[in-house]
């Protein structure tokens, strides 16, 4: 049981849009700053939907994220239409990165997105499928202590 759902928004990512790259958890970021939700649970929330951000920016051609807010959760589901993870616990490695040189000149690529998902999200799942894309689900509790 999650609570009722308070708040669903759906946000539109493009690949190779590194001009828009972070936008989409900058707007996430002040929605929760708005409505008073614990600062721990809003950067967390952010970090994770940066980074997923990012991963559709980097490698995929669009996706979307799905934010959703509960009385007792924030839901994020990130869909993409992308090449898809061909091995899913080497990409979880710290490290671990397929970014291209350019992606890293960028500063982006570090091989950190999926750990630090993992590391801020209660409940991380992800699905993937090569050639297809990959959706990642993250929920992340609210901390009514911090």
């Amino acid at each position: 049981m999650t609570g009722a759902e308070l708040l669903r928004e759906t946000f539109e990512i493009q690949g190779r849009d590194f001009d828009k790259a972070g936008e989409i958890s900058s707007e996430i970021k002040v929605t929760l700053l708005d409505l008073g939700i614990p600062a721990e649970s809003i950067r967390r929330s952010v970090v994770i939907a940066f980074e997923a951000e990012m991963n559709v920016v980097m490698y995929a051609d669009k996706g979307t994220l799905t934010f959703v807010l509960t009385e007792e959760e924030v839901k994020l589901d990130i869909c993409d239409e992308g090449p898809g993870i061909a091995d899913l616990e080497l990409a979880f490695q710290e490290g671990f990165t397929t970014a291209s040189d350019e992606m890293r000149e960028l500063g982006f690529g570090f091989g950190m997105g999926l750990p630090n998902m993992e590391k801020n999200a209660d409940d991380l799942r992800v699905e993937t499928e090569v050639g297809k894309g990959t959706s990642v689900y993250a929920r992340i509790r609210l901390n009514t202590h911090g």
